[in-house]
């Protein structure tokens, strides 16, 4: 799994909940995908959080599309939305 710097020394360490696994399944099957302005790409995707809910993660990718830049739970994500 390619990462920056950022994801690695800021991301993680602001969300210690966020696991490795689940970026990778957003990435290898996001639900939602949209390009960004600056060319980073959004995906988002749905997963079992560690409490049982089922939540949306979104996963920011560079421009490679491989390269994860940050994550988080999107609690704004509409998956009925366009």
């Amino acid at each position: 799994m390619k990462t920056t710097r950022y994801f690695e020394e800021q991301v993680l360490r602001k969300r210690p909940y966020l696991r490795r696994e689940w970026c990778l399944e957003v990435l290898a099957s996001p639900i939602r995908r949209k390009v960004q302005e600056d060319g980073r790409i959004r995906l988002w995707g749905r997963i079992v959080a560690d409490d049982g809910r089922t939540r949306f993660l979104r996963v920011v990718i560079l421009e490679d599309s491989e390269t994860i830049h940050n994550a988080f739970f999107d609690r704004a994500f509409r998956e009925d939305d366009q």
